[in-house]
C-alpha cells in the first residue's frame, strides 16, 4: 500500500515507486482507472494534473514502463527529436507545463500532438496545473490542450496521508511508534508535500537525538518548528 507521488527527498532513501506502491482511495481512483485504460482517451491524449508531489511523476513512470514509452520534461521538448517521438509506441512528458517558458518547445509540442493524433498513439502529459492555466502563447497549441482530456490528482484525504506517512516511514527503513501516524495526521497540512517534509525532519532529528520516532518527540520537533509554519497546522 501507499500512495500518489512523487517522493522528492533530501536524504538517501529507498523509493518504493512501483504500482503497489501506489495507494488508491476513492480521490485518485477515476485518474487511475483512465491511465488504465488509454484506448478510451479521447483524441489519444491525456493531462494528469495536480498539487507537488501528488504522484504525477510516480504514475507517469509506472504507465510510460508499462507501455515502453519515450519519455521527457516539458522543457525538453524544444531539442527532442519529435520524428522519433511521433513514431514512438507512447510518449510521456513529465513536468509539462515547462513548455510555455520557451517558444520552441510550444511548436515541438503542437507537432508532437498532431502526429500522435493522427497515429491514434498515446500521449501522457503531468503537470501541476490543467493544461488551460500553463501560460501557452502558441494560439494553435492552446486549442488543442483544450480539448485535451484531463485527469485530476486531489490532495489526500486522512486514510491516504496515514498511508503515505506509513510508506514514508518505511522507505526510511524506519520503525514507528503505533501512536505516530494518527497524532501527524492531526496536525499537518493535508498534502503530500507536507507528509515528505515533516518525514524527512522527524527522521534527521531522531538521528540527530538517538532517539525513536514517537507521537511525544514529534511533539516536541513540531514545538520548535510552530513558528516557522513549515507543516500547517
Amino acid at each position: 500500500m501507499t500512495t500518489a507521488e512523487q517522493l522528492v527527498l533530501d536524504l538517501p532513501v529507498r523509493r518504493a515507486q512501483g504500482r503497489d506502491d501506489f495507494f488508491v482511495a476513492p480521490n485518485n481512483a477515476l485518474p487511475l482507472a483512465m491511465l488504465d485504460a488509454p484506448e478510451t482517451w479521447p483524441l489519444h491524449r491525456l493531462v494528469l494534473h495536480g498539487p507537488k508531489a501528488s504522484g504525477k511523476s510516480h504514475l507517469l513512470n509506472i504507465w510510460a514502463d508499462e507501455r515502453g514509452a519515450a519519455r521527457l520534461d516539458g522543457a525538453g521538448l524544444a531539442t527532442a527529436d519529435i520524428a522519433a517521438l511521433i513514431g514512438a509506441p507512447a510518449v510521456a512528458i513529465d513536468r509539462a507545463e515547462g513548455v510555455a517558458a520557451d517558444a520552441a518547445a510550444q511548436t515541438a509540442l503542437f507537432h508532437l500532438i498532431n502526429g500522435r493524433m493522427a497515429r491514434g498513439a498515446p500521449l501522457l502529459m503531468a503537470a501541476r496545473q490543467p493544461s488551460a492555466r500553463w501560460g501557452v502563447a502558441l494560439a494553435d497549441l492552446h486549442s488543442r490542450l483544450e480539448a485535451t482530456a484531463q485527469a485530476e490528482l486531489l490532495p489526500p484525504d486522512d486514510a491516504m496521508l496515514a498511508a503515505l506517512l506509513v510508506k514514508l516511514f518505511a522507505d526510511r527503513q524506519i520503525d514507528v511508534g503505533a501512536d505516530l501516524v494518527p497524532y501527524l495526521i492531526n496536525r499537518i497540512d493535508r498534502s503530500f508535500a507536507a507528509a515528505i517534509a515533516v518525514v524527512a525532519r522527524l527522521d534527521r532529528e531522531a538521528l540527530a537525538r538517538k532517539s525513536r520516532l514517537t507521537a511525544r518527540f514529534a511533539g516536541q520537533i513540531l514545538a520548535l518548528d510552530a513558528e516557522g509554519g513549515q507543516y500547517g497546522d
